[in-house]
Formats: C-alpha cells, sequence, structure tokens
C-alpha cells in the first residue's frame, strides 16, 4: 500500500496538517496512487481522527520514541524543514517533499530547504502551495544525499545559517 508519512517534529505546525488532510490535497494524493497516510503532529492542536479523511488510510499520532520506522515504510517523506527529520528521511534515501513554515520569523528552514533543492536532494515548497505541488512534482529529479557524511551536512547547515 503507497504511504506517505508527514513529520513535524517536536513542533506544532497545525497549518501543514490542516493542509495535507484537505479534500484537495487528498485528492492530488489519491491520484498519485496513495493510499496511505501517517501523521505526526507534535505538539499541535489537531489530532485528525481515522475516519476524518475518507477517501484515503489515515492515522495519527503526536510522538514515538522513534520514526524510523514510519520512515521506512514511507513512499513519500513529507516534512517541516527541521534539520532532523530532513536528515533521517535522506539518510534513509526516502524521497522527501519539505514543507516550509513560512509564518516562522528569521525563518532559516527556507535556507536549507532552499540549498538541499538546489543539490537536488528534496523538494519544498509552503502549505499554500503544496497541494499543486504534489499534482506537478517529478520525484525522479531527486538525487540521493549520501549517509555517513554527518560533518558535511554539519558545515552545510553552519553556512546554511550562517554560524561559519
Amino acid at each position: 500500500m503507497k504511504t506517505v508519512f508527514v513529520t513535524v517534529g517536536t513542533t506544532s505546525f497545525d497549518e501543514l496538517i490542516e493542509s495535507i488532510t484537505s479534500p484537495e490535497t487528498v485528492q492530488a494524493l489519491k491520484a498519485r496512487g496513495y493510499e496511505r497516510l501517517v501523521l505526526q503532529v507534535g505538539r499541535g492542536s489537531l489530532l485528525p481522527a481515522a475516519d476524518s479523511c475518507p477517501h484515503i488510510r489515515l492515522q495519527a499520532y503526536r510522538f514515538k520514541d522513534s520514526i524510523a520506522e514510519d520512515i521506512k515504510q514511507a513512499d513519500l517523506v513529507i516534512s517541516h524543514a527541521g534539520a532532523g527529520s530532513c536528515l533521517e528521511a535522506l539518510g534513509a534515501g526516502k524521497s522527501l517533499l519539505v514543507v516550509v513554515n513560512d509564518k516562522l520569523m528569521n525563518n532559516h528552514q527556507l535556507e536549507m530547504a532552499r540549498q538541499l533543492h538546489m543539490d537536488s536532494h528534496l523538494l519544498y515548497c509552503t502549505c499554500s502551495t503544496l497541494t499543486q505541488t504534489l499534482r506537478t512534482m517529478d520525484l525522479s529529479v531527486l538525487q540521493p544525499f549520501l549517509p555517513g557524511q554527518p560533518k558535511n551536512f554539519a558545515n552545510f547547515l553552519d553556512k546554511a545559517l550562517g554560524v561559519q
């Protein structure tokens, strides 16, 4: 069963949960052959019920000790732009669509997403463009993010965040 896993990490990103469970977005997922949607909703106020999206199998939870198994079982990972979530999905070799929270002040997430996109490791969008991105995305253009290079990722983060 073709599965999408959505993660917001430890944050609250209700706008992403609302967007991914909207009828238009669920229809876009169904049109691409996805049948199952697993949501990790973090500290958000939304925890959608299993029957809230009638055309797709939905499972939602707040936190687990590890999301590694959910990532492993997913055909597509949709994530907030947190470095940990991105690195875990990319390290597992999964197709990754990052949804940048454009409501955050001093948003360094956009810089990281943009750079990893320019390097062809992921696709990114905002909540307002999520449905259209899902309709038109071409996952075949993505290149693997080579695992076992945490120093390169740390250097990239330092550069993207202006620490270096």
